[in-house]
C-alpha cells in the first residue's frame, strides 16, 4: 500500500477568490512521477496558461529531479501538459478572456491507481481589503471555537 501524497498550494485560497473548480490529469515522465510519489514536487508559485493549439499546461511547477535518474532525468521546472476534455478546455479558455481570472493549481495528489491528478481553480485576484476580511473571519471562528470549548 502506497502513502497518500497531498500536496497542497496554501496560499491560494488566501491569495485569490476561487470561482470554480476541476481535476485535470498531468502527462508525466517516468522520473517525474517517482519523485512525486516521494512527495518531492512543489506547486506554490505555478499557474496555468493556454498555448496556440489550445492545449493547457502548468508553468513554474518545480517537481525535484529523481536520485536514481542518470541521464534519462527531467528538467526539474519544465511545462507540463494538463489533460481535460475538450468541452472543458474551451470553457476554460473562454473564462480566461476576462480580465483578472487565471489557473491556479490548488492541489496535487495521487489517485487510487496510481495517477498524478492536479486539482485546478479558476480564480480571480483578491484585493487588500478582501484578504484582511479572510483574516478577520478566520481569528473569528478560532476565538469562538475557544469559547465554546470553555463551556
Amino acid at each position: 500500500m502506497q502513502k497518500k501524497i497531498n500536496i497542497q498550494n496554501k496560499k491560494a485560497r488566501f491569495e485569490y477568490e476561487i470561482l470554480d473548480e476541476y481535476v485535470a490529469g498531468i502527462q508525466l515522465s517516468g522520473t517525474e512521477i517517482k519523485s512525486i510519489r516521494q512527495s518531492k514536487a512543489r506547486i506554490t508559485e505555478s499557474f496555468c496558461e493556454f498555448n496556440e493549439q489550445g492545449e493547457l499546461f502548468v508553468i513554474n511547477m518545480y517537481i525535484e529531479e529523481y536520485a536514481f535518474g542518470n541521464f534519462y532525468n527531467h528538467k526539474p521546472k519544465s511545462a507540463r501538459k494538463l489533460l481535460l476534455n475538450k468541452k472543458e478546455l474551451k470553457k476554460l479558455q473562454k473564462e480566461i478572456q476576462n480580465v483578472g481570472l487565471t489557473i491556479i493549481p490548488l492541489k496535487l495528489f495521487l489517485t487510487d491507481k496510481g495517477w498524478a491528478k492536479l486539482k485546478i481553480a479558476l480564480c480571480k485576484g483578491k484585493k487588500l481589503y478582501d484578504k484582511r476580511e479572510t483574516m478577520k473571519d478566520r481569528d473569528n471562528k478560532r476565538d469562538l471555537a475557544r469559547i465554546k470549548k470553555d463551556f
